[in-house]
């Protein structure tokens, strides 16, 4: 099948090269534009564009995807089916209805629909997600689906790791999708639930809620956009303190060369720790140069 694919991120890099790598590899990629990045602010391409370069596939980087001349490169890749993963922007009419499309969202739909379903989903605790082929709609994430599986969550997972197997799935459900185009089906109208965008407030270890959600909010957002505590001192991984209920929440504390935080109720061990600026260092690392209580 003849097919263009929109994809930006990390995550659609893995499914662009494998549908690269089939009959349905892609005539023309679609991403987003360079964007500085990094201590220095400098211009750098997505993820998808350096991959797509490596394939040796065309690449336009509209400033608007719905725009007419955008649209116009599209039309002209003359697609049987144009193929979205992670692009990072809304697709809108009349691109919407130009041309079969296939969406890769990475939930079981229509739980998590929205910007950060993987993260979501650590965050609240779920034991399972997984990944859905769908036709997108003007309403966010709420078209038919035609395929789903579903991926255990370990408790140990955290963004990287839940992420890297649900790219992989999700670049073989859309391989199955296009070879074997099955029907589509509309979403339940139960079960529905939203996975707003990490903003900023998100990232912060708030000491008023339960240790436990805080470990798996640390889990949800490593390695790519992380958690910290107070003073900005990031926070890569840690556990739970198991039977510490006796550090005043918010406070940083050392004890037996463990380097504490405290929660409403209990308390993180924080195990890797970046300060700002700086890599990341072991907690007892960090300690030995940082005096806390």
């Amino acid at each position: 099948m003849r097919t263009v694919y929109l994809g930006t991120s990390e995550f659609s890099v893995e499914v662009l090269e494998r549908v690269a790598a089939t009959p349905h590899r892609p005539v023309l990629v679609v991403t987003r534009p360079d964007r500085p990045r990094g201590r220095g602010r400098r211009l750098q391409a997505p993820p998808v564009a350096e991959r797509a370069a490596l394939l040796g596939v065309e690449t336009i980087q509209p400033q608007d995807v719905n725009a007419d001349d955008a649209r116009a490169a599209i039309a002209a890749a003359e697609p049987e089916a144009v193929l979205i993963c992670a692009y990072g922007a809304l697709v809108k009419e009349p691109l919407l209805s130009a041309h079969p499309m296939f969406n890769v969202h990475p939930s079981l739909l229509p739980r998590w629909r929205g910007a950060a379903p993987i993260e979501r989903a650590i965050e609240a605790g779920d034991e399972e997600t997984g990944v859905t082929i769908m036709r997108p709609i003007a309403e966010l994430d709420a078209g038919p689906i035609c395929l789903e599986r579903s991926e255990p969550i370990d408790p140990k997972d955290d963004y990287g790791s839940l992420s890297a197997r649900l790219a992989a799935l999700g670049g073989e459900l859309l391989i199955e999708a296009l070879n074997s185009e099955p029907r589509f089906r509309d979403q339940p109208e139960q079960g529905v639930t939203y996975a707003s965008k990490i903003e900023p407030e998100d990232r912060l270890l708030d000491p008023t809620r339960p240790a436990a959600e805080l470990e798996r909010r640390v889990r949800a957002l490593t390695p790519h956009i992380g958690a910290y505590v107070e003073d900005r001192l990031g926070v890569r991984r840690a556990r739970l303190a198991q039977g510490v209920d006796d550090v005043e929440p918010g406070r940083l504390e050392e004890r037996e060369g463990k380097l504490l935080y405290g929660a409403s109720p209990g308390a993180l061990e924080l195990v890797e720790v970046q300060p700002p600026g700086k890599r990341a260092m072991a907690a007892e690392a960090w300690l030995r140069g940082n005096r806390v209580r």
